[in-house]
């Protein structure tokens, strides 16, 4: 072994060590990254301490930090008993009903939204870009602007307290058609005239090339519009008025306002509620996560 290797060596543990060391850069950044994390999960942390706790208690001394016992009769009250006046308005049916609420809202936009875009993108229309822009500028009028119509238009095709009544008006997605415009005109054109040259139509095109190239965006699409869906209150407050058809938004709100009589709101079983809607949107996240950020941010086809 010659001197210099022998020096290489002797010199690769000192600088393994020194490469080790921790950065007070690096220590500051993972301070304020956990204590900003702690900082979000308190309000978490005060749901979970307020549903072990009996609705008195809770009215008596607030949000404390002493854990009662009452979170197994808080769950049961939650998922499997009755509420209101019609005895349906269960947890276990507002969870199904947001479920469908939700993901209806997600498979819906982004069919609407795919759809539009494969239009504006792929077929020559006079008026193309003009349509783009008409679509694209409906972003600037929320919900509550164009809701007075839209009820009137569902109330008049009786679809009051409906699944349909829920869905079918809100699914039409500027937000979706944006997004699958910019992908689908990414794709190289010589993959269209490929295509072509096939015997491809627009039909098998869309189904079998674009659709499959798509499967990243429609991941970040559905949790987009999977969370928008499930937390909707306004439209499902005004479109339901029977119990069996309340979300879990919309039930929540309605067990913190219930007072007849001396009755005492029963908070455990809505932050109980609370707790159970927050479950599925964070499922749905963490699972499609790196759909996600490869969706919004690659741009190799």
């Amino acid at each position: 072994m010659t001197d210099a290797n022998a020096a290489v060596l002797a010199a690769s543990p000192a600088k393994n060590r020194r490469s080790r060391r921790l950065r007070p850069a690096t220590v500051i950044d993972h301070v304020i990254l956990t204590l900003g994390a702690l900082f979000m999960m308190v309000p978490l942390l005060m749901v979970l301490q307020i549903t072990s706790m009996p609705d008195v208690e809770v009215i008596k001394h607030g949000p404390t930090l002493q854990i009662g016992d009452q979170f197994d009769d808080n769950l049961n009250k939650a998922m499997f008993e009755a509420s209101g006046f019609s005895g349906e308005n269960t947890g276990m049916n507002m969870l199904k009903n947001s479920f469908i609420l939700g993901i209806g809202f997600a498979v819906g936009k982004i069919v609407i939204g795919m759809l539009a875009a494969y239009a504006i993108v792929y077929f020559r229309l006079r008026f193309a870009t003009l349509a783009f822009w008409v679509i694209f500028t409906t972003l600037l009028l929320p919900l509550e602007v164009r809701i007075l119509p839209s009820y009137e238009v569902v109330q008049r095709l009786g679809m009051l307290n409906t699944y349909q009544g829920l869905i079918v008006p809100l699914i039409a997605s500027a937000t979706a058609t944006f997004f699958f415009r910019q992908f689908f005109r990414s794709v190289p054109e010589e993959l269209v005239e490929a295509a072509r040259i096939d015997g491809a139509g627009p039909v098998k095109f869309f189904v079998d090339i674009l659709v499959p190239l798509s499967q990243t965006m429609i991941a970040a699409m559905f949790i987009i519009m999977f969370v928008y869906g499930w937390n909707q209150y306004l439209w499902p407050t005004m479109i339901t008025t029977e119990e069996d058809m309340f979300t879990l938004v919309r039930g929540i709100k309605q067990i913190t306002q219930v007072m007849e009589g001396n009755r005492i709101p029963e908070y455990g079983r809505a932050n109980m509620l609370a707790i159970i809607a927050i479950i599925p949107p964070v499922f749905v996240v963490i699972f499609f996560q790196s759909w996600f950020v490869k969706g919004l941010t690659e741009s190799d086809k």
